[in-house]
């Protein structure tokens, strides 16, 4: 996109300088109203109706609140692509099914069973419309439709089978039962299980290969820090932000298919991730793609804000954007709510009968020192504090291109060296905070030498800097203790114990090649 087209397709700039970015994201909805959507429209949510599927089991769907003026074409024409789970409130017994379909089709629907052979259960789904006029990036109009059911009632560490598709595409006809997926629901009790993490993807060659590692990992869920696809590559959160493209999407949702489809995929928001053009607060275009678990502070503003609970371990997503002093597009849009949240739920997780471990992640860095963003003071002014009061027991963060992690961490000091191999006690010493950025995007930079499994080099401290309100602040750390610099992702295998008895987080930091580069322990007694 030409440069000198944002302002006649954004805000003008006179206007701008007075208005917040709610307000602008108003004003952009207001000029792309459904008068002029065909020309040049705004975000559209539409929704058809859902139904019971098993006995006690249902799917959620909105009431339509209007389509746009789109042609439908035959849909024996059309296949759904870009599958992907999430947990809902509960993920024992709540699972969304999401996808996507490149044209408009009629009546859009999930089946589902204990067994491919049994798929007579058939709900219909719910489709949200996104539309991106021309000028808004580097396309023309641009409409893309994203499918979502929302399963509840579903049985504890039970297996489904499952095909999406819409009129004139049924996945139970046989020569389409190669498109069926499957998903687990959460067990009931405690029970060994793995995760993977990282942030940063995108499209790519190394991101595809990521995956297919992650895949092999046979992880119970995946969660992502944030900056997914990178359809915004400026990641400012503003209109102005040059080279945003909304297919990207496409080609990410279609490469992560072959595990999200599979493998409930758990997003929190990274500045790349507010596309500004969509509204509130640049998250519209996020609201049509995923649908999360929806027990966050703030739905609205902030909807890559929620938790879950998989077995002993709490997991918490966090919008870092809302307290970042390095890019303020959406700095306090919460007004502190989210703040209040988190410590409410580390509260109720840490005081809860049977929740032995509490992992965070979110995007923007507590501790790192890239060369390029490093650490985020406000995160360390808001949240580290409570994460420490509660005792977290893993933070997981991208935004900076690289693996590193620290030694365990208290009031800005080590209070315990880990060492590869090492066990951290976080109900006594501290947190541990692992960057887990480089998931396929291109890599950054570290000052001090690298050190990871088989090639140690330990340093005694680190120059890096914070960014602060006032700009950035030049530290020197002696937190740093594994560095690596290559495409890579996190594993977490969690075993429980029996009350009293220590249940662990075995963590290993995983390169593309498939070495381990790191390897820790967190250990905590079980309640």
């Amino acid at each position: 996109m030409d440069a000198m087209d944002i302002p006649r397709m954004g805000v003008p700039e006179r206007l701008a300088a007075r208005m917040s970015m709610a307000e602008q994201h108003e004003y952009l909805r207001a000029r792309f109203s459904r008068r002029t959507m065909i020309r040049g429209g705004a975000v559209t949510l539409g929704a058809v109706a859902g139904g019971a599927f098993v006995p006690g089991a249902t799917a959620q769907a909105a009431v339509p609140s209007g389509r746009p003026g789109t042609e439908t074409v035959d849909g024996a024409h059309v296949a759904p692509f870009g599958r992907h789970l999430a947990y809902g409130t509960d993920p024992r017994t709540e699972m969304t099914v999401s996808w996507q379909v490149p044209v408009a089709v009629e009546k859009p629907f999930i089946r589902i069973g204990a067994h491919p052979w049994d798929l007579s259960r058939k709900i219909d789904a719910e489709v949200r419309t996104l539309f991106t006029p021309a000028g808004v990036g580097a396309s023309g109009n641009h409409t893309q439709y994203y499918v979502h059911a929302r399963l509840t009632h579903l049985r504890p560490g039970r297996t489904y089978y499952y095909g999406v598709g819409h009129q004139g595409f049924d996945p139970a006809e046989p020569h389409l039962l190669g498109t069926l997926g499957t998903f687990t629901t959460a067990p009931a009790h405690k029970e060994p299980f793995t995760f993977t993490a990282f942030g940063d993807q995108g499209v790519s060659y190394h991101a595809l290969a990521n995956d297919s590692l992650i895949l092999g990992q046979n992880p119970a869920f995946h969660l992502h820090a944030g900056d997914i696809a990178y359809g915004d590559p400026a990641g400012q959160g503003k209109t102005s932000d040059t080279g945003f493209d909304s297919r990207i999407w496409d080609q990410f949702l279609a490469q992560t298919e072959s595990v999200a489809k599979s493998v409930p995929w758990m997003p929190a928001y990274g500045n790349h991730d507010m596309e500004a053009w969509y509204s509130p607060s640049g998250y519209g275009g996020e609201e049509a793609r995923w649908s999360l678990p929806d027990n966050g502070p703030d739905r609205k503003n902030l909807p890559g804000v929620y938790s879950f609970v998989y077995g002993n371990t709490a997991v918490i997503s966090l919008d870092a954007n809302d307290v970042s002093f390095e890019i303020p597009a959406n700095l306090g849009i919460s007004g502190g709510t989210q703040t209040r949240w988190l410590e409410a739920q580390l509260k109720k997780y840490r005081a809860a009968h049977g929740i032995d471990f509490i992992v965070v992640f979110f995007h923007h860095c507590a501790y790192c020192t890239s060369t390029s963003h490093a650490s985020e003071g406000g995160v360390r002014q808001e949240w580290v504090p409570l994460f420490e009061k509660y005792t977290v027991d893993l933070v997981i963060n991208g935004h900076n291109h690289q693996y590193e992690r620290t030694d365990v961490i208290k009031g800005d000091q080590v209070t315990r060296k880990l060492p590869i191999g090492g066990t951290a006690y976080p109900e006594t010493d501290g947190v541990v905070y692992v960057t887990a950025g480089a998931a396929g995007r291109s890599l950054y930079t570290f000052s001090a030498p690298l050190s990871y499994e088989g090639n140690e080099h330990d340093v005694e401290s680190v120059a890096s800097f914070v960014n602060l309100k006032g700009g950035k602040q030049d530290e020197t750390v002696a937190w740093s203790r594994v560095r690596y610099l290559d495409y890579s992702f996190l594993r977490v295998d969690v075993t429980p114990a029996p009350k009293g008895r220590l249940a662990t987080l075995t963590v290993r930091g995983i390169a593309e090649s498939g070495e381990q580069v790191d390897h820790f322990t967190v250990a905590r007694r079980a309640k």
